[in-house]
């Protein structure tokens, strides 16, 4: 019989002893047997959807999963302006769409968390893109008299995509090592800003091809059935900690208040999910106001340029949206290439890495309000600089969460990181920074120059949110090493060797 790497298996299809591994080969050493009879044409083409399912394959998939979540997430952004004026609201209430939607978010994260470390995780993650995929096709038929069962849809939203952001790291945690996990939690994590940029280019496409915004979330629904599907049919499932381990197994499992205790304790997770919420602070801020800030801006220097109408220009979240996509690439690739580099020169390179590029990033974003006013063009020049830096410690923060958090516990230390990041983040950054904008234009006469300065007033906040992130990451990675250590003793301790047969 051949035996799925789930352990399903196909009849008559060969030897007793013949195992499918995850990359598709076969145990070494078999011979062919003519006393064999033919697979049936089912059983082929389940043998030949084994093969595909590699380690690469289920990476890629994975990877293309979390870009439509961010896709879904931020093609809201992308047509902010239009649902401002459709629903009629001020600048508190839209910044509330991205609120509720985050604190579901972080809500439901470690519940997935807890489920993901337990129960079959490619499940999970195929109903929760199958979740938020409906409920956001049917938020698109919501009248201008109901915002406030918009502002609902996304928090629905928000829950069918915390499942996916907080398991699929720890998948592909189970199938890689080392320099490998690495690359490859690289390319997942280029998602992030990939699946933002390319959220603001489909809501500002689909808007204008279609002349109704509404379009804008008909779209990634979709895209997002399909990758549900995808995730069932090829992802593989790996036991837990299998990569790590090489060939050991878990001989016991610490009970859920154990690993709350443990990662409170672990200094090197605290500090990094606490850089990581400022990180999220400035992206939730930046992904909702920037290009609104932007258009504000062309006013200021064109006043023909102001737009009353129901469908209005999408120019500068276009352009947003393919600097995010550049610098995210750009980013990601740099941060990867230059931890690499830097590990040959110092074992704390991962959170020194991040540190350095989150100092150098909140010195762009500051100039990004200083030359607004007076050049767009040098606007755009200080978010490409600034993003690219900023975004260089995605993929390298989950793998310091890996290489000091044991991976029966990596499912609930994503959640929680996810969680915290969230809850101190972009939960309250949108909302916060609209609300600052609110107060500011009460405070004087209403223009299209203090429109534009009191949101500019409001984004300053987030360059030293950004400074407080980098020092959260110089102080990882004082206590880097020691919870490294600590993570590989661990494990030790809850791994035996398989059994040999004598």
């Amino acid at each position: 019989m051949c035996v799925e790497s789930d352990g399903c298996e196909l009849q008559g299809c060969s030897t007793p002893d013949e195992v499918h591994t995850l990359s598709g080969s076969l145990s070494p050493g078999l011979k062919s047997n003519p006393d064999l009879r033919s697979c049936k044409p089912g059983q082929k083409f389940r043998a030949a959807l084994l093969r595909c399912r590699s380690p690469a394959a289920a990476a890629g998939i994975l990877s293309f999963g979390n870009v439509l979540n961010y896709m879904d997430r931020y093609t809201v952004a992308g047509v902010l302006g239009d649902i401002q004026r459709h629903y009629n609201v001020s600048d508190s209430g839209s910044g509330l769409l991205q609120t509720v939607f985050i604190c579901s978010f972080m809500v439901a994260a470690p519940i997935f968390g807890y489920l993901g470390d337990r129960f079959n995780r490619k499940v999970i993650l195929s109903c929760g893109i199958f979740f938020w995929s409906i409920v956001t096709l049917l938020s698109s038929f919501i009248s201008k008299e109901y915002y406030w069962l918009f502002v609902l849809s996304r928090g629905l939203v928000g829950i069918g995509e915390s499942s996916y952001s907080s398991i699929s790291p720890t998948i592909i945690g189970d199938l890689f090592t080392n320099n490998n996990r690495t690359m490859m939690l690289s390319v997942f994590y280029l998602a992030i800003p990939l699946g933002s940029g390319l959220g603001y280019i489909l809501g500002s496409s689909a808007k204008v091809a279609a002349g109704d915004w509404h379009w804008a979330l008909r779209v990634s629904p979709v895209l997002g059935i399909t990758a549900g599907t995808l995730i069932l049919v090829f992802v593989p499932e790996p036991k837990r900690g299998s990569a790590d381990q090489m060939g050991g197994r878990i001989k016991t499992r610490t009970s859920w208040v154990c690993d709350m205790k443990t990662l409170a304790k672990n200094r090197s997770y605290v500090f990094s999910s606490l850089a990581t919420a400022a990180v999220s602070f400035a992206t939730g801020a930046f992904g909702i106001w920037i290009p609104q800030y932007l258009s504000r801006a062309q006013v200021v220097q064109d006043p023909a340029k102001d737009c009353s109408e129901e469908i209005c220009s999408s120019t500068d979240s276009l352009i947003f949206g393919a600097i995010t996509c550049v610098t995210g690439l750009l980013g990601v690739v740099i941060g990867a290439a230059t931890t690499r580099f830097c590990r040959q020169k110092t074992e704390r390179a991962d959170p020194l890495v991040c540190a350095v590029s989150m100092l150098g990033s909140a010195i762009f974003i500051c100039l990004i309000f200083v030359v607004a006013k007076e050049s767009i063009v040098g606007a755009y020049v200080c978010i490409f600089i600034g993003e690219t830096l900023l975004f260089l410690n995605w993929a390298i923060t989950a793998d310091i969460l890996m290489f000091v958090v044991i991976p029966t516990r990596r499912a609930t230390a994503v959640a929680f990181q996810s969680f915290t990041s969230h809850l101190l983040g972009d939960a309250g950054s949108p909302y916060l920074i609209g609300l600052i904008s609110d107060a500011l234009q009460k405070s004087y006469a209403t223009s299209a120059l203090w429109r534009f300065l009191s949101l500019g007033y409001a984004l300053m906040l987030c360059p030293f949110i950004i400074v407080l992130g980098g020092m959260f990451f110089l102080a990882t990675a004082l206590f880097f090493l020691d919870d490294r250590e600590k993570a590989e003793k661990q494990l030790s301790q809850l791994t035996r060797p398989p059994s040999v047969k004598v």
